[in-house]
């Protein structure tokens, strides 16, 4: 069991999530800044408006990560503060974009590698009421690619690219639940406007789309001079039928990974959606043109799989509702005997399966042509953690077990399956804006005193991943 010679791992973040100074050199205000503002949508009525202070501290973060030892950082650009407005037509942003090039030239001279992504779910604002943003599937695909070439061309020394971060967030969570910014539903008791029969599917059309559009911009004119690499990064939580012995649920469990990952994957690998989307949701799910399938199929140059949890699956009797975004089935912590998937957690989705994770890496690869992967995020919360001390908080035990298995078991499907992963990223660097929970759940390998200035302090599991790495890519150069 071991990782690859040069094996790239680190700690991830999202810009919402950490910079704050939403106001400062001239940033725009993006959905979630408006989200944040309608009473009740955030768990502690708060924002991102201060955060984690990133974006006046980038100097002490690039410091902590290298004192961490980390190879690699993964963070995610605010489209706002490059450009306000957001649309092809609207100013740069030139503080904005500087800022960013900078902080890429301060890792850099670091020793340290940055993973760049270009939008974690934080539209501009402007582009949602200007023209309905990810509901327009001409008009927003053009503006992102716009975006992109405008970053492309300012940081020629990022080597490593990802277009958008869990388009299912922003499809399932922005436009049928409602839980996340725009904050669109069919629910009438949780927003005035949507409709979660349609535009979820709507929604993730046009950010394969848009996607495609940047890939291309990409490859034709900024990969011949400056090289590197692009992709998605897909979120997907690993499964076990309920009734193993029952095909029905064995049939669910293959169903609900193909409406969570190969909703996006299998465009992008295979050129259409899953057969099991469109037999469920017929004339619901867009058909791509010639043009959009020109620019989907074969746009990643990498798969970047966020994971956290698993969950067993049942499948569920009778006809799907409308508004179902998950294949018509039960999703569930126990199976047929009682075997719970794993310890509870602050977040109610999330709970360890370490098993998952490799089982999960094998499916990947086996069903897109064993493609380089990049865990771009992997981790977890811990119950009560935001009421305990200080001291207890930072002796974080629970979490060191987590990304002990978890690695191990990446390691395992590395050495063992046939999986190509060459990276991994800890989520998160340090506790965050944890977007609808506000500041009550913690997923930082450092905490953050939010009543004291933002200071950061290492917890027990910022130490622990160093030696872990090095002992499992030191067995592969010892080979």
């Amino acid at each position: 069991m071991a990782l690859r010679s040069g094996f790239l791992w680190g700690f991830a973040t999202a810009a919402y999530q950490i910079e704050g100074a939403i106001d400062k050199d001239g940033r725009g205000p993006s959905v979630w800044d408006e989200f944040c503002k309608r009473p009740g949508k955030i768990a502690d009525g708060s924002s991102g408006e201060v955060a984690c202070d990133s974006y006046n501290r980038t100097a002490e973060d690039v410091a902590l990560l290298k004192s961490l030892g980390a190879k690699a950082y993964r963070f995610s650009l605010s489209w706002t503060r490059i450009i306000p407005l957001g649309g092809r037509g609207d100013p740069v942003n030139q503080a904005g974009l500087d800022h960013y090039v900078r902080f890429v030239d301060d890792l850099l001279a670091a020793g340290i590698v940055p993973f760049v992504t270009l939008s974690h779910w934080d539209v501009p604002e402007s582009l949602d009421r200007r023209y309905g943003g990810l509901l327009n599937r001409s008009e927003f695909p053009l503006d992102f690619e716009h975006f992109a070439r405008v970053v492309f061309k300012a940081m020629p020394k990022v080597q490593h690219w990802a277009t958008f971060n869990e388009p299912w967030c922003s499809s399932v969570l922005g436009y049928n639940v409602g839980q996340f910014a725009p904050g669109r539903t069919s629910d009438r008791s949780k927003n005035p406007e949507g409709d979660g029969t349609t535009e979820p599917w709507l929604a993730a059309h046009t950010l394969l789309v848009a996607h495609g559009r940047a890939v291309k911009a990409f490859r034709d004119d900024f990969k011949p001079v400056n090289g590197g690499q692009i992709g998605i990064v897909l979120n997907g939580d690993a499964v076990f039928p309920w009734d193993a012995a029952d095909p029905a649920d064995v049939n669910a469990a293959q169903r609900k990974l193909e409406f969570t990952i190969g909703w996006f994957a299998d465009p992008i690998y295979h050129g259409d959606y899953p057969v099991s989307m469109r037999k469920q949701l017929g004339k619901r799910l867009p058909t791509f043109t010639a043009e959009e399938l020109a620019l989907v199929r074969g746009s990643n140059d990498y798969y970047g799989m966020n994971h956290y949890t698993a969950n067993y699956i049942k499948n569920r009797p009778g006809e799907p509702s409308p508004e179902d975004v998950a294949g018509h089935l039960d999703i569930l912590f126990h199976n047929k005997n009682g075997d719970c998937i794993g310890p509870e957690t602050q977040s109610p989705w999330l709970r360890p399966c370490a098993p998952g994770f490799r089982d999960l890496l094998g499916w990947i690869s086996r069903r897109y042509g064993h493609p380089i992967i990049y865990v771009t995020e992997n981790g977890t919360s811990l119950k009560g953690e935001n009421d305990l001390p200080r001291e207890a908080i930072l002796a974080d035990d629970f979490r060191v077990r987590y990304y002990d298995d978890y690695v191990r078991a990446m390691a395992t499907a590395a050495a063992l399956d046939g999986v190509d992963v060459r990276g991994y990223f800890a989520w998160s660097l340090m506790d965050n804006f944890e977007w609808h929970e506000g500041y009550e759940t913690r997923f930082g390998v450092c905490y953050v005193d939010y009543d004291n200035g933002q200071t950061r302090y290492p917890k027990k599991s910022a130490s622990s991943l160093k030696p872990l790495f090095e002992s499992l890519i030191k067995q592969q150069e010892q080979r």
